[in-house]
């Protein structure tokens, strides 16, 4: 079966240690974790921010006063979808180290998780919903040579 087809746009801030990012995200790559988790044809753009422009965008459009891994902004999901994702690089750089886990292999969770959200998923609205979106998430990433990311 054909993997849907990617417009990606992948981009990089300017901060102190980027250049490590853009080591464990080579195009190739980022276009491939993507496709794996899509359902249908999408155009996304993946943004790689520091700590600040990650909070400032978590304060303002989820009213949380700190910076995260990876927030979605999806803005369509039919008849292709189109996202938004934006990883802030010293928060999944420090997850990794305390998970023990490659940057890169973070980076692809992180970019299968948000693709799913990208696509309506969603662990937040229930126990089953987040049982079935981990679920999805390892099958993907196994598909990938990936581990489980959550250990189980």
């Amino acid at each position: 079966m054909a993997l849907p087809a990617l417009s990606l746009s992948l981009q990089f801030a300017r901060f102190k240690g980027v250049e490590r990012h853009r080591a464990a995200l080579p195009r190739h790559s980022v276009t491939r974790w993507i496709r794996h988790a899509l359902e249908i044809d999408a155009e996304i753009t993946v943004r790689i921010v520091d700590a600040e422009e990650g909070q400032r965008l978590n304060r303002e459009f989820r009213g949380k006063d700190y910076a995260t891994n990876v927030l979605t902004f999806d803005y369509t999901q039919s008849p292709m979808v189109m996202a938004d994702l934006v990883l802030c690089a010293p928060v999944v750089a420090s997850e990794a180290k305390e998970q023990r886990k490659t940057l890169a292999a973070h980076y692809a969770h992180l970019l299968v998780h948000g693709t799913l959200h990208a696509q309506g998923w969603d662990h937040e609205t229930g126990e089953a919903d987040a049982e079935a979106m981990e679920a999805r998430e390892i099958e993907i990433l196994a598909g990938l040579g990936i581990r489980n990311p959550y250990g189980r």
